[in-house]
């Protein structure tokens, strides 16, 4: 299937590694020409080297994104090669862990790190997305909905993410801009392999995560967020704006049902009152 995307310029900020590694990937074989956004220039263009010897199209440009007149620069330099620019993917941060009792200098950081530059770069690139009637795609997270515990931080940049999604959804729809989120919980990224890797109850933690996951008890790979992400900034997706999409195999809206369902039917054949368990279960989820 045609996605449209052949040498459309797409902006994808933390595209060296992780998922934004996915989506460049991906932008680039449906033909389109991703522009790399990173600190970690060794990476950056480690990938477009890679691309680049596919015979497929990639850039990368050195950017702190948390420095508004660094964002400005690199969406000047990217006018000048290009022309033009069709997709704004915001893809970079980080869950850095500030929590309620960390420095209020630290929470006000990692606003910056997660939100702000989101701000940033729709700004610089919202006159050029008005001439190409391009499309904008945040990448949120459900700790934006769910929370998490300890990272107050990234909670409430991701929950700023989707209010400025549904927000620039109604500003630029008259000018025929979309706007939309994708929002992963537990992907398998190499920095999520890496944390694993040091802990000494991998193997158990590993596996009560999966078993939290309704479809197919495993985790979210990269690629399969890429999928939805090149779909939702492609031609195929003309009419859809406004929308957060929760790419995580079920994870934020039927875990807890999952269990409880499952205890039930576990708790019936053991001859239990289910009722009473359920009961049980209903009133601690609430208290947590």
């Amino acid at each position: 299937m045609d996605l449209y995307l052949t040498n459309k310029t797409a902006i994808v900020t933390g595209g060296a590694s992780g998922i934004g590694d996915a989506i460049v990937r991906q932008l680039a074989e449906e033909g389109a020409v991703p522009v790399i956004l990173d600190k970690n220039m060794p990476m950056a263009q480690q990938l477009v080297s890679e691309l680049t010897r596919k015979g497929l199209q990639c850039l990368a440009l050195e950017v702190d994104l948390c420095n508004d007149t660094a964002c400005q620069r690199a969406v000047g330099t990217i006018l000048e090669q290009r022309g033009g620019i069709d997709i704004l993917i915001n893809n970079a941060g980080k869950n850095d862990g500030v929590r309620l009792g960390s420095p209020v200098a630290a929470f006000r950081q990692s606003l910056d790190t997660n939100l702000v530059q989101y701000y940033s770069m729709a700004n610089h690139c919202m006159e050029a997305l008005t001439a190409s009637k391009g499309n904008i795609l945040n990448i949120g997270s459900k700790v934006a909905v769910t929370g998490q515990g300890g990272t107050s931080g990234y909670a409430a940049a991701k929950g700023g993410v989707l209010g400025l999604t549904r927000e620039w959804a109604v500003q630029l729809s008259p000018l025929g801009v979309r706007v939309n989120a994708i929002l992963p919980a537990e992907v398998w990224t190499p920095l999520y392999e890496s944390v694993m890797s040091g802990l000494p109850n991998r193997d158990a933690l590993l596996e009560q995560i999966h078993q939290s996951i309704p479809l197919g008890h495993r985790m979210t790979t990269p690629e399969e967020i890429a999928n939805m992400a090149v779909f939702l900034v492609s031609g195929r997706a003309s009419h859809v704006t406004g929308q957060f999409i929760f790419v995580d195999g079920g994870y934020t809206h039927l875990d807890r049902l999952v269990s409880v369902k499952a205890f039930a039917e576990g708790h019936k054949r053991e001859g239990g009152d289910v009722f009473d368990k359920l009961k049980q279960i209903i009133k601690k989820k609430k208290m947590g």
